[in-house]
């Protein structure tokens, strides 16, 4: 399905896969009038994080503040007096980051400036966009960043829409987390997509675009460097109001998103 208008692109967490991106990039042809939106965690356990962030800074594409972004501005605020801030980062996947940035100190100041003015949601009418989801039994005015880019359980276990006339788009959770759910499929729940398809992870390497405009999911994975794109309702695996299911940390390899 072709459209001549401008296109309306989410992307999934990136998680420092730079060429990853920039392959993901090609595959959707993009024109001047397509609008491309970032849900957040762009950085930590790939290995150009540096490079996402100044592509994605520099180029003004709108972006969420993911978890990760939100740990990386702790850690550098509080560095000086918290050892548990700066290392909790680090063992999240801070690590790499910090390797991608050692040759380049203003860029990183000028990251963590742009960092901590990220939006924790975009609306865009029919579609809002959040890193990690909404708490559906809190206002929408009273919830936090600590929802918005954190929150997995009591969103996904919704049996009813947050929204009457939005749907809610997000990353944050790896969508094989979910039961019945294969590696590289997007996972539909009440209200609400997520497109986490586990770029960084060994067993999916699929980072995901979702063209709301025309309903297509373009994927590519990071590891092998295949492509596909294909129609939403293809990509897409329904789950039942539930918790995602528990992975053994060592088969996971720092899944907490």
């Amino acid at each position: 399905m072709l459209s001549n208008s401008a296109r309306r692109i989410i992307i999934g967490d990136v998680h420092g896969h730079f060429q990853g991106l920039q392959n993901l990039f090609s595959l959707l042809n993009l024109t001047d009038r397509d609008a491309v939106y970032f849900l957040g965690d762009l950085i930590d356990r790939g290995p150009e994080s540096a490079q996402v962030v100044e592509f994605v800074r520099t180029r003004e594409y709108p972006c969420l503040l993911g978890n990760h972004e939100q740990m990386m501005l702790t850690a550098y605020e509080l560095s000086d007096s918290d050892y548990f801030a700066m290392e909790g980062w680090l063992s999240a996947g801070g690590r790499s980051t910090v390797e991608s940035y050692l040759e380049t100190n203003e860029q990183l100041e000028l990251d963590l400036q742009w960092m901590a003015t990220l939006p924790t949601h975009i609306d865009l009418g029919d579609l809002w966009l959040v890193h990690a989801g909404v708490h559906p039994k809190l206002p929408l005015e009273v919830q936090t960043a600590q929802q918005f880019c954190w929150i997995r359980r009591e969103f996904h276990q919704m049996t009813e829409p947050f929204f009457e006339d939005k749907l809610i788009v997000t990353g944050h959770t790896i969508t094989f987390t979910f039961p019945e759910v294969e590696p590289g499929q997007i996972a539909q729940g009440v209200g609400w997509l997520d497109i986490d398809t586990g770029a960084y992870h060994p067993r999916s390497g699929w980072l995901t675009a979702f063209d709301a405009t025309v309903r297509q999911v373009y994927q590519v994975n990071v590891y092998d460097g295949s492509t596909r794109i294909r129609p939403l309702d293809e990509a897409i695996t329904p789950i039942q109001p539930m918790r995602p299911r528990m992975v053994s940390p060592k088969k996971l390899l720092f899944h907490s998103a």
